[in-house]
């Protein structure tokens, strides 16, 4: 249950507050002066504070600088009266989450706080590379999620992540829906100078666009019909921290070029402002789509492309990584074993063969849903084949079909732009097979892709393993005489 600390010398509305948010499921606790709101928050854990701003002794502003020179980084809602342009200018550069006047509109009331818990809950999800079976119930404030798997392309993916997370960097990060995206993007968070700081996760898909400039820059009162008073965006909101953006590639031009500014010059402005507005601001973005293709066919502005390319991951498919499906499996089971207190052991041979064998074309978030419902229909302690449902065989093609046109796509922009380095070989003293050079490259991959197994390798490229010996052999033979007479 979520705790919210509501600091105010009024008692009438200390107990309006209290009892509008205990029938909402929170739990409520009361200060009356901003000394005694700082020693609950010394001894206690609380999710969202609501503070009055005139209060006696400490008012809220000098109350809330010292809550956040203590480090202490749970939102702070200011209440007062007494709002201004120039109170609410004070209190976000003090670190409020936001502001709200009084009388309040319960509506009103209830967004705001319901947007401050849910960056609340954001910036406490802990993810790392690795969680052992009996930490995964969710222990004081912080909630703890992994990333699972030790195959290579994700070895890989932890290597991006060490090296660049303490860097102050925009990063994109791609892969197909259910990889995992967000979840890289917050160990980038905690692994960063940022962690403590605001983390605000935007699906840029899920906002209609005439309120997505509202929702992300804000807007000042009568910036349009029922603005009556200012709204703080979601950048702004995250000063000092990190926003990442979720499939940015629906984002609007328009809107594109307002997201260049804050990256090229750090500010911003309000919908309807005149005002420009600084922003420290590191944006990590992510995508399922190919953004190439995008800024070639005029859709995203590719001066923004490179700004956020500046470092890019790949997150591979649940397919390209079979290897870790069991771990995944095991991580699952704890996890919600624990959630749901079912004590699940382990699941059956026939479980685990049908999901290696299975393409999981929803990835990682598919197989996570699958073993949480299989969890809730288990009876017993070992799941079996009657409590897993994956998708029909023509339905696994369908989707198959759909995921193999979307590589093939990226495949092919990325041929056209590396062919024309790889011709000019051809013009310059360099008298080696092209196709050959491909060809072997592409072999000796799929073999340290597949663990230097023949039989994986040649299913993987489509040819008979007597076929991938022979090549195989040539090349060895010929890289050995390469060296024999260099």
């Amino acid at each position: 249950m979520e705790k919210i600390l509501i600091v105010d010398d009024d008692e009438g509305l200390n107990h309006f507050l209290g009892r509008f948010f205990k029938r909402k499921g929170y739990e409520v606790a009361v200060s009356k002066c901003g000394l005694s709101a700082m020693e609950k928050i010394a001894e206690e854990n609380f999710d969202l504070v609501l503070m009055d701003y005139k209060m006696p002794g400490l008012n809220g502003l000098d109350t809330l600088h010292k809550i956040k020179e203590s480090s202490v980084n749970t939102p702070i809602i200011l209440m007062t009266a007494y709002g201004n342009t120039e109170t609410a200018i004070e209190a976000m550069k003090r670190g409020a989450y936001d502001y709200l006047s009084k009388p309040f509109d319960r509506k009103e009331l209830s967004r705001v706080v319901g947007e401050a818990l849910a960056l609340s809950r954001q910036m406490k999800e802990f993810v790392s590379f690795a969680i052992p079976p009996e930490s995964h119930k969710e222990t004081g404030a912080m909630r703890s999620r992994a990333i699972i798997g030790h195959s290579k392309p994700m070895q890989a993916v932890y290597k991006i992540i060490g090296q660049i997370a303490e860097k102050d960097v925009s990063v994109l990060i791609g892969g197909e829906s259910g990889t995992g995206k967000e979840l890289v993007a917050r160990a980038i968070y905690h692994h960063s100078k940022r962690k403590g700081k605001p983390f605000l996760a935007i699906n840029c898909a899920a906002i209609p666009e005439n309120l997505f400039e509202s929702e992300l820059f804000g807007y000042e009162r009568g910036a349009f019909t029922g603005a009556d008073r200012a709204k703080i965006g979601k950048i702004e909101r995250c000063h000092g921290g990190i926003c990442f953006l979720d499939e940015i590639g629906e984002m609007s031009v328009a809107l594109q070029a307002k997201l260049l500014r804050v990256l090229q010059e750090g500010e911003m402005e309000r919908l309807g402002g005149r005002e420009t507005i600084p922003v420290d601001v590191r944006i990590i973005a992510a995508t399922n789509k190919n953004l190439d293709h995008e800024v070639q066919s005029g859709k995203f502005r590719e001066d923004l492309y490179w700004r956020l390319k500046v470092i890019s991951i790949f997150i591979p498919p649940l397919r390209a990584r079979t290897e870790d499906i069991p771990p995944l499996v095991d991580y699952f089971l704890a996890r919600f074993g624990a959630e749901y207190d079912k004590p699940i052991r382990h699941v059956s041979e026939g479980v685990l063969e049908k999901f290696l064998a299975y393409s999981w074309p929803g990835n990682v978030r598919e197989l996570e849903n699958c073993v949480r419902r299989a969890i809730l229909l288990c009876a017993g302690d070992i799941i079996s084949e009657d409590h897993i449902e994956l998708l029909e065989p023509s339905q696994e093609h369908q989707l198959q079909g759909l995921n193999r046109d979307k590589l093939l796509d990226s495949l092919k922009d990325k041929l056209q732009q590396i062919l024309p380095e790889i011709l000019r070989l051809s013009t310059q003293d360099i008298h080696a097979n092209i196709l050959e050079l491909v060809e072997e490259m592409i072999i000796m991959e799929a073999l340290a892709a597949c663990g230097q197994n023949q039989v994986q390798a040649s299913k993987l490229l489509g040819i008979s393993r007597n076929t991938l010996r022979h090549r195989q052999k040539k090349y060895l033979e010929k890289n050995e005489e390469a060296e024999l007479y260099s």
